[in-house]
């Protein structure tokens, strides 16, 4: 075990190879190489966090699954709720969450027509990183200096 080490390496990446091969009787180098590339729908993934990040990542499918984690809500609930994306945006976003089973598409057979969307467990999973997101994005606003009272003053302004 002690042959294998590189002294060189910086003191924490040296007991790490050392607690990796102890505990775990591989090298650091076959953990690190242990997520291969792969492909899903006809697309290259490098990395799980870009596989997710495909899954509810963008502009809009984080603010959609946040919205309906508490409640069902209707399409024009949505619309008005989120007041920035457009009629064709919102559709594809809700329909791409609902393939992918994060959210699910009640029809009821009346008339009008009335849709409600509602998240999944698969969606409720996802509202747990959402807002560990949120929460780290308003901890760099804070850092950098960005007030969130000024963002909604200067929307009101336009």
């Amino acid at each position: 075990m002690w042959q294998s080490c590189n002294y060189m390496l910086p003191l924490p990446i040296y007991l790490l190879r050392i607690v990796i091969h102890t505990f775990w009787k591989v090298s650091i180098n076959t953990i690190l190489i242990a997520m291969p590339e792969f492909l899903y729908k006809n697309k290259l993934y490098y990395n799980p966090v870009e596989f997710a990040m495909d899954r509810i990542g963008g502009t809009w499918k984080m603010p959609i699954l946040w919205r309906l984690k508490d409640k069902v809500m209707r399409y024009g609930e949505l619309k008005k709720d989120i007041p920035h994306i457009t009629h064709k945006m919102l559709t594809s976003q809700l329909r791409e969450l609902e393939e992918e089973g994060f959210i699910t598409r009640e029809v009821f057979p009346v008339v009008p027509p009335k849709v409600e969307y509602s998240i999944t467990k698969r969606g409720q999973k996802a509202i747990v990183i959402v807002d560990t997101i949120r929460n780290y994005g308003l901890d760099l606003m804070k850092e950098f200096g960005v007030e969130h009272s000024k963002v909604t003053k200067h929307k009101k302004e336009k």
